[in-house]
């Protein structure tokens, strides 16, 4: 079998709603690599989030933080930070309206406001080891790939119409992602595949959230997770089980990638 590129979203689709790993998925890469394909993480996690994952199906190269920071065989080849002018209206935007931020790089994550019951719901629910310090001048003085903006749906709107430099996009009832404009899974695939120089017709990919829809689209293989909303689903050239009813396994097979 030609050599493929399999990119694999983490939340929903690596891993369930209580963020553990399916036994099928887990042997479903397994055979993968073992069948000399590349299996790549993409996901808007920073690395630090998700280096126990890495470690367990060993994989070493990934598209993070919603396709700014790329990595292959554990060497960064894109980095595509937030610009700080922009950042720093995005504070004071922020402070105004009393939105919490919470800043990232790829080793850790730091809140401009202390123990927030917002940014401690929506963090939590990723399950991880490595709680969000407080240090309101990280971005000031540190490249910053990623921003979680805190407020409830109806507040998103104006942060749309205001920031034209930044895109955001929901991914907890409280929480939105921030990241540079044009930046996505996307982009940040288009650059590993470059990297690789892989044909199209060899790249795969499998979502199931909002951040997904670009990397759906521009996958030419993309598999949505049964799990997926509507609009997710709709982006995809094909739609597998839910993550808890084996749906990677389902999905490779029905892309003809397991034997």
């Amino acid at each position: 079998m030609t050599q493929k590129l399999i990119f694999f979203d983490i939340d929903g689709t690596l891993l369930d709603d209580e963020k553990r790993l399916p036994e099928s998925t887990k042997q479903a890469i397994a055979q993968l690599q073992a069948d000399g394909h590349f299996v790549a993480i993409a996901t808007g996690r920073a690395p630090f989030a998700f280096k126990p994952l890495m470690d367990e199906l060993n994989i070493s190269t990934y598209v993070s933080i919603n396709g700014q920071y790329v990595v292959h065989n554990d060497e960064a080849i894109y980095k595509n930070p937030l610009k700080p002018d922009a950042l720093a209206a995005l504070e004071k935007y922020a402070a105004e309206r009393q939105h919490p931020l919470v800043h990232l790089n790829h080793e850790d994550w730091y809140a401009n406001t202390k123990d927030h019951p917002q940014v401690r719901a929506a963090t939590e629910s990723l399950k991880l080891d490595q709680a969000v310090k407080y240090n309101p001048d990280f971005y000031r003085n540190s490249k910053v790939y990623q921003t979680l903006l805190f407020c409830t749906g109806e507040g998103e709107a104006e942060y749309d119409q205001t920031f034209d430099q930044l895109d955001f996009v929901r991914w907890h009832q409280y929480s939105v992602d921030v990241m540079p404009a044009g930046g996505s899974k996307a982009a940040g695939i288009g650059k590993l595949i470059e990297q690789l120089d892989i044909p199209a017709q060899d790249v795969f990919a499998f979502g199931d959230g909002l951040n997904d829809i670009p990397m759906l689209k521009s996958v030419q293989n993309s598999i949505a997770m049964g799990n997926a909303a509507d609009t997710v689903k709709e982006a995809a050239g094909s739609v597998t089980r839910d993550v808890h009813d084996d749906g990677i396994w389902h999905g490779l097979k029905m892309a003809g990638l397991l034997r």
